[in-house]
């Protein structure tokens, strides 16, 4: 067994798996805490680095492209210190940080672990249910439903149309931007239907606009990396794409075109009925139905 335990965390290594453990004390973000311990299969391990420096350095665990929903939901966007795949380590503990990196390289070695892209999602990510309070709005998923419940601060249109909920089935994809708090962020989950839908987070009634605190906002992640471990991964998507008999490029655009086009209208028919029932103003009307008409561009 090799381990290290650290304030930021412990990690330990049994041969087999790297167990990650987020450590209590208040400078480990939230996310991470909430995330919780990690099982990590060493078939789903690329490498290992260990960055010493003067006063603390960092040991980086790097994982094979598709093996965790949380890296592919969020992109690598995750901050550095919400990363659960890094670990500060006092300098007094380097020896100890390389000692388990040499070890992990060695196991990667003897059991030849393939760098290659994994064909399936090799961590369970998040466990279900998993509910979240955002900045937008409430966000939850059991396992086959997602459900979205507008925040009073939510724009007026997405209130207007209620609660959100999106069967697993209908989702192809979940696209996830973290707050920056200089820039806003958004959870949007993409639908056969809203594929190419362009409307704005803060006016799509699939998307979670995230403006508010960056802390509670990045807990979003959690609903974004359970959500996509129950999604076909993406080396089946892929192959759906790559089965298919060529199309010329102006074949493949008018079916896209058409469905997006559909979408769009679909949308001005809801919003035409809140207008006419009251529930919208002239004003907030005229304002969405801008940001709808700009997807026909």
């Amino acid at each position: 067994m090799a381990e290290i335990i650290q304030r930021d965390g412990t990690w330990a290594f049994d041969g087999s798996t790297v167990r990650i453990t987020p450590g209590l004390h208040r400078s480990v973000p939230l996310f991470r805490q909430t995330y919780g311990e990690i099982t990590v299969p060493l078939e789903a391990v690329s490498g290992i680095v260990h960055e010493p420096e003067r006063k603390r350095g960092r040991l980086r665990l790097r994982l094979r492209e598709g093996a965790d929903p949380l890296l592919q939901a969020t992109g690598g966007r995750l901050p550095d210190a919400a990363d659960p795949y890094r670990l500060t380590v006092d300098v007094d503990r380097s020896g100890v940080a390389e000692y388990v990196a040499e070890e992990i390289r060695r196991a990667l070695l003897l059991d030849q672990v393939p760098k290659e892209p994994a064909t399936a999602y090799l961590l369970a990510g998040p466990p279900v249910p998993v509910s979240v309070r955002s900045s937008d709005g409430t966000v939850s998923f059991d396992g086959a439903r997602v459900r979205i419940d507008w925040a009073d601060t939510s724009d007026r249109v997405k209130r207007a149309t209620g609660p959100r909920i999106i069967a697993v089935g209908d989702l192809v994809q979940v696209e996830w931007l973290p707050n920056s708090g200089y820039e806003n962020g958004f959870l949007r989950f993409v639908t056969r239907e809203t594929a190419f839908s362009k409307l704005p987070p803060e006016k799509d009634p699939f998307a979670l606009d995230l403006w508010g605190s960056a802390r509670r906002d990045l807990l979003t992640a959690l609903v974004a990396a359970a959500v996509t471990a129950r999604l076909p991964h993406p080396s089946v998507r892929a192959g759906e794409f790559t089965d298919r008999p060529p199309q010329s490029p102006a074949a493949a655009r008018v079916p896209a075109q058409a469905d997006h086009h559909d979408v769009l209208l679909r949308r001005l028919r809801e919003l035409g009925e809140l207008h006419r029932d009251g529930v919208l103003t002239d004003e907030e009307f005229a304002a969405t139905k801008a940001a709808v008409l700009k997807g026909f561009s």
